[in-house]
């Protein structure tokens, strides 16, 4: 029976996920809010809604810190191995080759973000961590520097934007205003009801099979909170948009870390990472890693493809994320 819960989650975060980008994209392109800072960032959140309702579920309701830290950082490592589906379905070229090299900006920031949750994850594990009242110093941090990381990328790649926008405009000529905004919360809905189930569908998951929840955390539920990333960026590389299939995964990881940090402000418990495993701090330093991977791949721009499928950077960036998933599988805790 869990694993039918289970499917039925996937069922419904992927169904749904999928009308909340499109009628999210709609209600921008209606509003004409689609090529402004606030049309991005509402976009953002649209695809991060899942991890952002599993996590404050896990947390508040289901007491599964582990779901929630795991759901979060396997989701950036999942988010990056997704780079690896855009490589091998961008036939021409390769996707470092056609993507902008603006990405890198977006990236470096990516890497301080997981680079101060997987520190302090370590920190954590040696009673090192610092509070005010129930919540971590490196929440407030994160979230500062998350705004800082917002503006700064956002500033930068309005123009990119633009065009992209520009090229929509009117794509959804049989979809009124009214029945977009309907349409998106209805499907919003979806997400929040079966994300707020999820974390207790992967705690009986995690017992029945036996497996830790820093593992089920890291690589089924992450796997299912990021479905709706993984349909908009596939679909924007279908639309020639390579950019914004890019921006919208090293996008989604630093909206990610922020959700990281609402789920530290929400659980009253004391600082989340001291109630989590040290080890997904192997996710964070495996997303930093793969990271810098990606960064390489935009500044070198190969030519070559492995058995012309994808580069070499792309088998790096699927290497490591096999690593991650076997290493929590074999020593995950929780």
């Amino acid at each position: 029976m869990v694993w039918i819960q289970f499917l039925l989650c996937v069922l419904a975060i992927g169904f749904a996920g999928v009308k909340l980008s499109r009628y999210g994209d709609a209600i921008a392109d209606k509003t004409g809010l689609g090529g402004s800072w606030v049309g991005v960032l509402m976009m953002a959140s649209v695809t991060s809604l899942p991890e952002l309702v599993t996590g404050i579920s896990s947390v508040m309701v289901a007491n599964t810190p582990d779901i929630a830290a795991g759901d979060v950082l396997g989701s950036c490592v999942f988010n990056l191995v997704l780079i690896v589906v855009l490589d091998f379905l961008s036939r021409d070229e390769s996707v470092y080759r056609r993507a902008s090299q603006g990405h890198i900006l977006s990236a470096g920031f990516g890497i301080m973000l997981i680079g101060i949750a997987g520190l302090n994850l370590l920190l954590a594990a040696k009673g090192g961590t610092l509070s005010f009242w129930h919540i971590g110093l490196y929440s407030p941090v994160i979230l500062v520097l998350y705004l800082v990381s917002m503006r700064s990328v956002f500033l930068y790649e309005t123009e990119q934007v633009e065009k992209f926008v520009a090229a929509e405009a009117g794509a959804y000529p049989d979809i009124t205003l009214r029945a977009a905004v309907a349409r998106y919360l209805a499907a919003a809905t979806v997400v929040l009801i079966a994300g707020a189930w999820l974390p207790f569908v992967a705690e009986d998951l995690a017992v029945q099979m036996s497996w830790h929840q820093s593992f089920v955390g890291t690589l089924f539920v992450a796997f299912v909170t990021s479905l709706p990333e993984m349909v908009v960026t596939v679909a924007a590389l279908k639309l020639g948009a390579v950019d914004m299939a890019i921006g919208n995964l090293f996008g989604s990881n630093l909206f990610n870390i922020g959700i990281l940090a609402i789920d530290d402000i929400l659980y009253f418990r004391g600082p989340l990472f001291d109630s989590v495993s040290t080890t997904h701090a192997i996710s964070a330093f495996s997303a930093v890693m793969m990271t810098g991977v990606a960064i390489v791949g935009l500044i070198y721009r190969p030519k070559n493809r492995v058995l012309k499928t994808v580069g070499w950077a792309s088998i790096f960036l699927f290497t490591v994320y096999l690593m991650n998933s076997y290493i929590l599988y074999l020593y995950g805790e929780g």
